[in-house]
């Protein structure tokens, strides 16, 4: 089974193209983490909010991942970050396109 860990957190900056160039080596890093299948990062200028939605192929490595990078994201000075885990209904997910 599936597991998808959404995470968001405050997040002042940089954006896009700037966003991409500060985080490609953390981007290399997370693609190599143990069950993660793939990962969307998510960014909000308006809301200044920053995240990201991941796919791991199962809930171990995800709950392993959400304590490891929230506390990475805290010794980085951000003070709250949100996660959750749900587990993926593929049958459905399927109907809808998702890329599982």
């Amino acid at each position: 089974m599936n597991y998808i860990l959404q995470v968001d957190f405050p997040y002042t900056g940089p954006w896009g193209d700037e966003m991409t160039a500060a985080m490609n080596d953390l981007a290399h890093s997370i693609a190599e983490e143990a069950g993660l299948v793939w990962k969307i990062w998510t960014e909000n200028k308006d809301a200044n909010e920053a995240g990201g939605i991941y796919l791991f192929d199962n809930k171990a490595d995800a709950e392993r991942y959400l304590a490891m990078h929230s506390a990475r994201l805290k010794s980085f000075g951000i003070p709250h970050v949100n996660g959750k885990i749900f587990a993926v209904n593929e049958a459905l997910s399927q109907i809808d396109k998702a890329p599982l």
